[in-house]
């Protein structure tokens, strides 16, 4: 129909360097202040196609596809969703929406998939709220307003929006740091981070044995959540510096305590959990040894579950990837990893 109005844009995931876990009162507001690398090529690629509603209803009108299949749990989510933001999109009460989602990583790899759904889709709603109201904001004022809208539906997914490197959440170390939307730190960062490599590591890829809605729910009773958002603030600082420097020790230091912290945190929680799985542990003290023997600045973090994200600079690709293949590969699930790096952020993608 000539009447449609379609858009497609792909956004990446992130991996939180430090690490956002536990809420305050509020919407999708952080308890603390987190900071992460955007990834390249572990993405969502999001369709959002509008047609002007043949009667008028209030309601919203949704059909929702992810790889090509009718997807009735996540179409229920987003209809929640689209509710919640319905008053700030006029497109949602003049529109029906018919929405085609995929991502280029496989489910339960490690990734975090919502960060990059939810940011994709911020971008797709925002870009075709435009179109229909004929104003075109500022790139400064149109991402901040995808990465709000990203956080309402995923709190990481507020950083995907942003190239290299984002922080969300009101803190002193960063001017202009805001609870509402993440803030861009790419300009910040040291050459040597602005390709740095990122091999996800596939320990599992069984489900994941806690949300992470309730895992950050679970923070409300954590006996040391007090001395973890103290540590969270005082590790953010630091890195910042780390990460202008291109202090490679310290930033692996602050980056594998915060991961290691993050599943200390959920094995004290109430009730409690074990995310790691045992070659989780087993490629732990192989990369720790391979660092002391080498000297080589390889680090490790982990999100909300067993995969091992392992981080290191681009100039060393060839003496890690054979540390890779020759002591980490056996402990991976049937061999299973992905190669990413640091990435420029999110795109519309051209009809």
């Amino acid at each position: 129909m000539s009447n449609e109005l379609k858009t497609t844009w792909r956004s990446p995931s992130n991996i939180a360097l430090v690490k956002y876990w536990g809420k305050k009162a509020g919407v999708q507001i952080p308890a603390n202040a987190s900071i992460s690398f955007t990834l390249e090529h572990c993405y969502s690629e999001t369709t959002v196609t509008l047609t002007p509603k043949a009667k008028k209803t209030k309601d919203i009108e949704l059909r929702f596809y992810f790889d090509g299949k009718a997807n009735m749990a996540f179409q229920i989510k987003l209809l929640r969703f689209f509710e919640s933001i319905r008053k700030d999109f006029s497109l949602l009460q003049t529109h029906g929406l018919l929405i085609h989602s995929t991502n280029s990583f496989p489910h339960s790899s490690g990734i975090a998939s919502s960060a990059s759904a939810m940011s994709a889709l911020a971008l797709c709603l925002c870009d075709l709220q435009q179109q229909l109201d004929g104003k075109k904001l500022s790139d400064e004022k149109f991402y901040q307003k995808a990465s709000h809208y990203a956080r309402l539906g995923s709190g990481s997914a507020a950083r995907s929006v942003y190239p290299l490197a984002a922080s969300w959440g009101k803190t002193n170390s960063i001017k202009g740091s805001s609870d509402a939307v993440a803030t861009a730190y790419g300009k910040n960062l040291n050459k040597v981070f602005h390709d740095f490599q990122n091999t996800i590591l596939i320990a599992s890829s069984a489900e994941k044995k806690v949300s992470s809605r309730v895992g950050h729910s679970l923070m409300k009773t954590n006996p040391f959540a007090k001395v973890r958002y103290t540590q969270a603030a005082k590790n953010l600082k630091e890195l910042l510096v780390a990460l202008k420097k291109g202090d490679l020790q310290k930033f692996g230091s602050i980056v594998e305590e915060e991961a290691m912290t993050l599943h200390a945190l959920m094995m004290c929680s109430n009730p409690s959990f074990i995310l790691m799985a045992p070659s989780t542990l087993l490629m732990i003290e192989k990369i720790r040894a391979f660092r002391e023997k080498t000297g080589l600045p390889v680090y490790f973090t982990l999100d909300a579950g067993p995969n091992i994200h392992l981080l290191y600079p681009k100039s060393i690709s060839k003496k890690v990837d054979a540390f890779i293949y020759g002591h980490l590969e056996q402990y991976c699930e049937q061999g299973k990893m992905i190669h990413d790096n640091v990435g420029k952020g999110p795109y519309r993608v051209k009809a």
